[in-house]
């Protein structure tokens, strides 16, 4: 015959048959906001952040240093040896203000983010400095603003597309500076160099600074 639990079991028993009843609503809640968690922190992973605005505006201001510096100058190839040296000083201050942000915002600098910018801006530099090279005789080297600018504004552009949002909207900026160095007189390209290496960099990189924490 079937045996009836005193009252006292029952009482007892209620209120874990009801948590078992809640149990797979709670685990479904949690595994919902775990699924969100992962995917807030995938996106977050994906974006580059450690790019420097500070070191943007210190790149800008000796650009406008290095035009002006350029436009006394008396020969082309001296002209090119001014321009090359602001490029090797615009590396060394991306490079280290870009490491001081990194560990400022605890990112490794070999995260995958990283790797990301650097495989899209690379390449594209790497052509650059192919070309000027190659362009480094009297008859080509008035092309070569309009090339560094096309190519520098490609580099920001790809390796942007792995950044926050305003990194390849500098790029395109750059792109545009480029298209009318590439075709207007050569008198111009030192000074177009000025406004994109120098406004430019100046501009974006102190938004940059502002809203994505320096």
């Amino acid at each position: 015959m079937p045996v009836t639990p005193p009252p006292h079991a029952r009482i007892r028993l209620e209120p874990t048959v009801e948590r078992a009843r809640r149990a797979p609503d709670r685990g479904a809640s949690r595994a919902l906001e775990d699924l969100r968690y992962i995917r807030e922190t995938m996106a977050n992973a994906s974006a580059f952040t450690a790019l420097s605005g500070w070191g943007l505006v210190v790149i800008g201001v000796t650009a406008v240093g290095t035009a002006i510096l350029a436009a006394s100058q008396h020969s082309s190839r001296s002209w090119l040896a001014v321009w090359l040296a602001e490029a090797a000083t615009a590396v060394a201050i991306g490079s280290v203000t870009t490491g001081w942000k990194a560990r400022a915002l605890q990112l490794p600098l070999v995260s995958g983010p990283v790797r990301k910018f650097a495989l899209g801006f690379l390449p594209p530099m790497v052509v650059g400095s192919l070309l000027t090279v190659a362009m480094n005789n009297p008859l080509m080297i008035g092309l070569l603003p309009g090339v560094w600018l096309l190519l520098y504004g490609t580099a920001v552009v790809t390796g942007g597309a792995f950044s926050v949002r305003i990194v390849p909207v500098m790029g395109l900026c750059f792109l545009a500076a480029g298209t009318v160095a590439l075709f207007a007189p050569a008198t111009w390209g030192n000074w177009l160099l000025a406004g994109a290496f120098g406004g430019l960099h100046i501009a974006f990189g102190l938004a940059i600074a502002g809203r994505h924490g320096g």
